[in-house]
C-alpha cells in the first residue's frame, strides 16, 4: 500500500483502555466473550482508512467459542492496550491458533507481499533515545501524522507457510516491527497448535542492537491479518491467548 508505506505495520494505538488494577494482574481480557468480540479489544486501522477492514467474529469451533479472523484485500489488527505506569516487562504469551486458508501471494520479504494471514504481536515503551537517529525521526514523523503513539519496539509471532520456522525477519517497510516465525513450512493447515513464548527474551533477541540493561514495558497486544499489499484472501482462527507473568 504505497501511500502509507511509512505507516505499515506500525498502527497499533495506545489508550491506556484498562484499569490499574486489571494491569497489575497482568491477564489479558478474553478474545471473545459470546458471540463478540471481547470487551478491551479494540480494531485499529490506518488513518483514515478506505481499504476494507480485517474481519475479526466471535465463532463456534470444535465445540468452543474462538476469534475468526478473515482478511480479503484487508486491514487491521484487534489490540489491546496496558497502562504505562503498571504494564510488565516481562512475561509469556500464551495462544492457540489453526490457519485454514493460507494467503498464497504472501512474501515478506517484499513490500508487494508484505501480509500475514496470522500474527499475534506484543509492542513496548522503547526510549526514543535507544532509536537509531534516522529511524527515530521517521517515527516521529509517522506519529505527527497519524495522531497516533506508535510503538518503538514490536514483536510479532506470524504463521507464514512459505518460511522456515525459526526464521527472523524486519518488517520490510519499518525496522521498529520484527518478526519470528513460529509455525510454517511443514507445519498442517486446518489443525490446532499451541504456542507459549518469552517475550522478554525474544525482545531482547530481536532487539538486542537498541536495547539497555532495563527492559521496556509491554505497552499493548495485538491479533491481526492483512491482506492489503497481494489484494489476496486468508482465514485463520486465534483461541485462549493470555499473558503469564
Amino acid at each position: 500500500m504505497a501511500g502509507c508505506a511509512w505507516c505499515t505495520g506500525w498502527v497499533l494505538a495506545f489508550a491506556g483502555l484498562v484499569s490499574t488494577a486489571d494491569a497489575q494482574q497482568t491477564v489479558l481480557p478474553p478474545l471473545v466473550t459470546g458471540d463478540r468480540v471481547g470487551a478491551g479489544w479494540q480494531f485499529n486501522g490506518l488513518p483514515q482508512q478506505q481499504l476494507p477492514r480485517t474481519q475479526y467474529d466471535s465463532v463456534l469451533l470444535d465445540g468452543q467459542r474462538v476469534l475468526r479472523v478473515e482478511a480479503r484485500g484487508s486491514y487491521g489488527h484487534l489490540v489491546h492496550d496496558l497502562s504505562p505506569r503498571t504494564a510488565p516487562a516481562a512475561g509469556q504469551l500464551v495462544w492457540r491458533w489453526r490457519l485454514d486458508r493460507p494467503n498464497p501471494r504472501v512474501d515478506l520479504r517484499q513490500k508487494s507481499g508484505d501480509d500475514v494471514a496470522l500474527k499475534v504481536c506484543a509492542s513496548f515503551d522503547l526510549p526514543l533515545t535507544q532509536v537509531p537517529f534516522i529511524e527515530r525521526q521517521v517515527l516521529r514523523l509517522a506519529r505527527s501524522r497519524t495522531g497516533q503513539a506508535l510503538p518503538a519496539a514490536t514483536v510479532c509471532y506470524v504463521w507464514d507457510p512459505s518460511l522456515p520456522v525459526g526464521t527472523v525477519l524486519d518488517n520490510v517497510y519499518s525496522r521498529r516491527l520484527r518478526m519470528v516465525v513460529v509455525r510454517g513450512q511443514g507445519d498442517p493447515l486446518g489443525a490446532w497448535a499451541d504456542e507459549r513464548r518469552d517475550v522478554a527474551a525474544d525482545l531482547r533477541r530481536l532487539f538486542a542492537d537498541e536495547l539497555g540493561t532495563v527492559l521496556p514495558p509491554l505497552s499493548a497486544v495485538a491479533v491481526s491479518g492483512d491482506a492489503d499489499n497481494t489484494g489476496a484472501d486468508s482465514l485463520g482462527y486465534v483461541a485462549t491467548l493470555a499473558w503469564q507473568p
